[in-house]
């Protein structure tokens, strides 16, 4: 989604990657609401563009799978494959399955842009319509029901309900607004939502009280990777930029109390209220 990126990566001709330049890809109706919308809101924008982007680079392409940035795979997610197979459908979403103490579907929706699956075949026509609907209003605000690119997945079930599969096995999917209510043993793969660099030491956990094993088993070996990934960079000159600002630290961090990660040292800060035993 940036430029920057791109010529960090593909040199790299890293195995099973290729990199797509979002200059070459965008379309005009893309290009004319770019600059009506923050980068955050233009990668919202964008989401539903993704699949097409796809499909015409590599026309031998039959099925495109969005992912989060922030998800990480704690197993081989095949499951979630062969589920949306038995359907019969051609594109699956995902729910939120917010743990009570954390639903938030009324505000962000009842399904998240997490994991989404597209099969080139029978999933135009859905697409088609999120597409024209992200052109029309994609914001990182709540306005007359509507969030970003992720409450339009609410209208699928009604609109395509012959070609949307809606995955059954919720506890495939897991994150931190729901890491209290399901097996994490169980579990595919983890939404890192919230959670923001500081620094290239610093990490901000977000703002959910997470199960202390959750902590231990899923948190800290995916800082490991993090770490890992950031001295890669930084032998190449590339450097860590804070992703929020020193008023967002002091609100959260402090006044809240909420938790820090300091990655050399592999500890956590945090208080005893904030993480459940």
């Amino acid at each position: 989604m940036d430029e920057d990126s791109f010529l960090f990566l593909s040199p790299k001709a890293l195995p099973f990657i290729e990199c797509l330049r979002i200059s070459e890809l965008e379309t005009e109706e893309l290009k004319a609401v770019k600059k009506t919308r923050s980068k955050g809101e233009y990668c919202w924008t964008v989401t539903p563009f993704v699949p097409r982007f796809v499909f015409h680079q590599d026309r031998s392409i039959s099925r495109v799978t969005y992912i989060d940035s922030d998800l990480w795979f704690l197993q081989d997610p095949t499951p979630i494959f062969q589920e949306f197979q038995n359907s019969g459908k051609s594109v699956m979403i995902t729910e939120h399955a917010y743990a009570p103490e954390y639903d938030m579907s009324r505000k962000f929706g009842k399904f998240c842009v997490q994991f989404i699956i597209f099969e080139k075949d029978g999933s135009k026509e859905v697409t088609k319509w999120w597409e024209e609907k992200c052109l029309e209003w994609c914001y990182n605000r709540l306005e007359n029901g509507k969030f970003g690119d992720q409450m339009y997945l609410n209208e699928f079930e009604d609109l395509f309900p012959d070609k949307v599969h809606i995955l059954q096995t919720k506890d495939y999917t897991l994150a931190p607004w729901n890491a209290s209510h399901f097996d994490f043993t169980k579990s595919l793969f983890f939404h890192f939502h919230s959670v923001r660099l500081l620094s290239d030491i610093k990490i901000h956990l977000g703002v959910y009280q997470l199960p202390k094993i959750v902590l231990n088993q899923i948190y800290l070996p995916y800082f490991k990777d993090l770490i890992h990934a950031i001295d890669e960079m930084k032998k190449e000159d590339v450097s860590v930029v804070s992703q929020v600002s020193l008023s967002f630290v002091i609100k959260t961090s402090i006044k809240r109390l909420k938790f820090l990660f300091t990655l050399r040292s592999c500890k956590l800060i945090m208080t005893e209220k904030m993480v459940r035993s």
